[in-house]
């Protein structure tokens, strides 16, 4: 046991997204730094059980199917194709540890120490760090950044047990193809993740409390998505209140509640996607004297600074979105600010993304949030259907849609559903940064054929010029 503490400049607890990089960028401004992390590998929720190994399995299912039911269109006859659930595991671990990996080593490049094991925050910015072998290191930080990410939200009759009754870890590594998955939760995971086993051949029927999948979203959205998602099999029960549950050795039974009617849905395996709360191990906010909002969040300012002189927080723990991207550049905005630089989070024009095929990607304001708001505003709309590029693809499903000002086409927001709309998102919320015009993307020469013309197109829409419907 370290008696005197190591002093060091930035301490990061924890090495998820937000994290990892805060450490990063830390060690890039000259700051000795030190990254714990508790787990075996370095990326969080994220990279080891969450966004990278879920975008593996959608990639190797999306394959899938279509080699079973959309190849012979393009002349490609494959005879019987069958799944090898086993292999198909194992590419998803192998592209999780190349993904770990990688963070291992830009740690090393940077000169930023992993401190394996366990920490707590302590008074006087003093990070105690418990090893796997039980011996205690401590840090004092100059400064301090919590990054201690979130955890899967349970329900008190339905609790995890990763093998019948699953959150988003155990979802991600099923042994077998389930004849019947529940997914309670019609939000990103839930539709995500229902999406790679209803492909794999499970029966899969989604419970959202809300009136629709997908709440929040733009209603446009909303509507395409659940159109698209019943298409393609998913059985949608919104409007539904799940009131109990319970399982035996093989199966899992929940009870829900639609209006009057109250039913037993049963099957052999249970995906609890209820939304996710802050995971504040090692980080007492009460006995520090940390501010927090009403679900537990640690409350910061523009600068990612909380109530605690020289404690940062970031990522999940500060609430928000729960977006690896947002965490991201909140890391980036601490350690700039803990280096001296004017730096600050906005969040006006954080993109958003599900991951289903087709992909829905949304950025700034939806239309009914415009309306609430009282804003005159235009809205065009462009459906891929009439887009060359996305017909030689076979993938006409969808549209993009500007929500922009009404007397200075300023895009208050985007909002894509398509093929590839996470790719497609990116370069409007560049557009939206330098608060560009309809006019400006609208005018904006776009190569042909490709599917970002719908981009264009969408504009001038707004514009009522658009071309090509």
């Amino acid at each position: 046991m370290t008696l005197t503490p190591q002093a060091t400049d930035v301490v990061v607890i924890g090495g998820g997204p937000g994290g990892y990089v805060a450490s990063i960028r830390a060690a890039q401004l000259g700051l000795s730094t030190v990254c714990v992390e508790m787990d075996r590998t370095l990326g969080g929720t994220c990279v080891n059980v969450g966004c990278i190994p879920s975008k593996a399995l959608l990639q190797s299912s999306e394959h899938y199917e279509f080699a079973r039911s959309h190849a012979a269109e393009h002349g490609i006859l494959l005879g019987d194709v069958r799944l090898d659930l086993a292999a198909m595991m194992r590419r998803k671990e192998g592209v999780v540890a190349s993904n770990t990996k990688g963070i291992e080593f830009l740690f090393r490049k940077n000169k930023v120490t992993w401190a394996r094991g366990e920490g707590r925050l302590i008074a006087g910015n003093v990070v105690e760090v418990r090893g796997p072998d039980g011996g205690i290191t401590t840090y004092a930080g100059r400064s301090v950044i919590i990054a201690t990410g979130s955890t899967a939200s349970s329900l008190p009759f339905l609790p995890f047990d990763e093998e019948r009754i699953l959150s988003n870890i155990g979802a991600l590594s099923i042994p077998e193809v389930p004849k019947h998955l529940i997914v309670i939760g019609g939000g990103v995971i839930g539709l995500e993740l229902g999406s790679v086993w209803r492909r794999l051949g499970a029966k899969v029927t989604v419970v959202e409390f809300m009136p629709t999948i997908l709440p929040g979203s733009d209603e446009d959205v909303v509507k395409e998505m659940d159109r698209l998602m019943r298409k393609q099999g998913l059985a949608i029960h919104a409007g539904t209140k799940v009131v109990g549950g319970r399982r035996n050795d093989s199966r899992v039974f929940v009870d829900v509640e639609q209006g009057a009617s109250k039913l037993t849905i049963d099957g052999d395996y249970v995906l609890v996607s209820t939304g996710r709360r802050p995971a504040l191990r090692g980080v007492d906010t009460k006995a520090m004297g940390i501010a927090t909002g009403p679900r537990g969040e640690i409350v910061v300012d523009a600068q990612m600074r909380t109530s605690l002189p020289n404690v940062y927080a970031i990522g999940d723990a500060v609430g928000g979105k729960l977006l690896a991207h947002k965490a991201e550049e909140e890391g980036v905005v601490a350690a700039e600010v803990i280096a001296g630089h004017r730096a600050a989070m906005h969040y006006h024009n954080m993109p958003s993304v599900v991951y289903t095929w087709p992909e829905a990607a949304s950025a700034g304001l939806a239309e009914h949030e415009v309306r609430a708001s009282g804003r005159p505003h235009v809205t065009g709309k462009f459906p891929f259907s009439a887009n060359g590029r996305a017909r030689s693809m076979g993938d006409t499903a969808g549209f993009v849609k500007f929500v922009c000002d009404a007397a200075t086409h300023e895009v208050l927001g985007c909002h894509i559903v398509g093929a590839n709309a996470s790719e497609l998102i990116a370069a409007i919320v560049v557009a939206m940064e330098f608060r560009a015009s309809a006019e400006d993307i609208g005018e904006t020469v776009h190569a042909h054929p490709t599917l970002s013309e719908a981009v264009k197109e969408s504009a001038l829409a707004a514009l009522g010029r658009v071309i090509h419907v």
